[in-house]
């Protein structure tokens, strides 16, 4: 797309209209904090704008006009997405109506992959000169095992705003257009300081400075209930065996989970609580350790430097497919780990996920100071390499000129 003059001058009496198409629980956080940027911005610029979104509870409150709520069907897995087939069809449905009623000027793509690819394409055919960009692209540099999956992302992606330095040279490599912007959690923990949020994290939730924590960090999507809580739930209960006065905290990641997490506290014997979902970050810096499934939360950890276990499992017969057929193979799979490929945090995957291992290496990590000490200096040295504070700003401001540019050369 090229005018010679995309100045806001020239810019249409309505406001610029962005479109931004996430789904899951760590999608809907980054991309809240993403569309504050995107109106802070557009403030200090003048220039109005109207943000809509498929996503979730947190972007809505952020200022988007959410179309439809995503973070429901979230899932991993061939046959764990099955259930939701319906209900995703249905909100395709309804994004693809609210893009003709009011065609964007910009598409923002976040994270998942699958419906991200499917919308992506749609916005090719309907609206070929309407710029797409993919914020936090899949993390295909690490784990493409599917034949075109790079080339899928690629063809739909005008620029890829990428948050990992690896993301960025692989996207490169192949030949995309790629802005480096770095972590946005960093904006998000620039001011942390973790000794102080510690001491006022126990005292909001009622905790002795001498209470022995462990924050378990089970579920974001339903089929997690299934399949990652049990063992989770057992590796705490084994713990709980070995040091009586552990006090456990799971933060809800949806409050629809609450039931099942709080009878889960029951049925397992544990001392502690659920908290709701906007006491996640105090229920972290109040623990001693965490023990969470792999995601975007390893890394909120990590800047929280709470020393922590990962673990994550799947359907039996999703993980066959995935490993035997696929081929699917990956050296980690926590964020914590990829950005400079190496062992920051220890991972229990699938067939390694028992509440045995699980269990010891937490009691490792509780009862061993300089190995707690070690995966601090771990998470400092991985912080430098995630970028810059104003992640969000920088991704808002290339998000910005693209809208503009079109808006621009669309009034021609």
């Amino acid at each position: 797309m090229q005018c010679n003059d995309i100045s806001t001058h020239n810019l249409p009496k309505r406001p610029l209209r962005i479109f931004v198409h996430t789904g899951e629980v760590s999608g809907d956080m980054q991309g809240s904090l993403l569309v504050a940027a995107l109106e802070r911005q557009g403030a200090q610029q003048k220039i109005a704008v109207e943000i809509s979104a498929m996503g979730g509870s947190r972007m809505a409150a952020a200022g988007a006009k959410l179309i439809g709520d995503t973070v429901s069907i979230s899932s991993i897995g061939f046959f764990e997405a099955l259930p939701h087939v319906r209900k995703a069809l249905k909100l395709n449905r309804q994004a693809r109506q609210h893009l003709k009623a009011a065609p964007p000027d910009v598409v923002v793509l976040i994270d998942y992959m699958g419906p991200n690819v499917a919308i992506g394409n749609f916005i090719r055919r309907q609206f070929p000169k309407v710029p797409i960009a993919y914020y936090i692209a899949p993390h295909l540099w690490v784990w493409a095992t599917i034949p075109g999956d790079t080339a899928k992302v690629l063809s739909i992606a005008d620029r890829i705003l990428a948050i990992f330095p690896e993301e960025a040279r692989y996207y490169q490599s192949k030949g995309g257009q790629v802005s480096w912007v770095g972590h946005p959690l960093l904006d998000r923990f620039a001011d942390y300081r973790p000794e102080l949020a510690k001491r006022e994290a126990r005292q909001r939730l009622g905790l002795a400075p001498s209470d022995r924590v462990i924050t378990l960090l089970p579920a974001s999507r339903q089929q997690e209930l299934t399949y990652v809580l049990p063992i989770m739930f057992t590796a705490a209960q084994q713990l709980q065996t070995q040091i009586p006065e552990l006090k456990f905290l799971v933060p809800l990641a949806r409050e629809a989970f609450r039931e099942t997490i709080e009878t889960a506290f029951k049925q397992y014997g544990l001392t502690g609580q659920a908290v709701a979902k906007d006491e996640q970050m105090l229920a972290i810096s109040a623990a001693d350790l965490a023990i969470a499934k792999s995601g975007t939360t390893n890394l909120e950890i990590a800047l929280m430097e709470v020393p922590q276990v990962v673990m994550y499992r799947l359907n039996r017969l999703t993980a066959w497919v995935a490993e035997f057929v696929l081929k699917f193979s990956a050296p980690y799979v926590s964020p914590v780990n990829l950005v400079n490929m190496e062992p920051i945090v220890p991972e229990f995957v699938q067939w390694e996920a028992t509440p045995e291992a699980i269990s010891q290496m937490a009691l490792n990590l509780l009862n061993n100071p300089d190995q707690r000490q070690k995966m601090v200096e771990g998470y400092r040295a991985m912080r430098g390499h995630l970028g810059s504070v104003g992640v969000c700003d920088r991704a808002a401001n290339e998000i910005l000129e693209l809208a503009i540019s079109n808006a621009v050369c669309a009034e021609r």
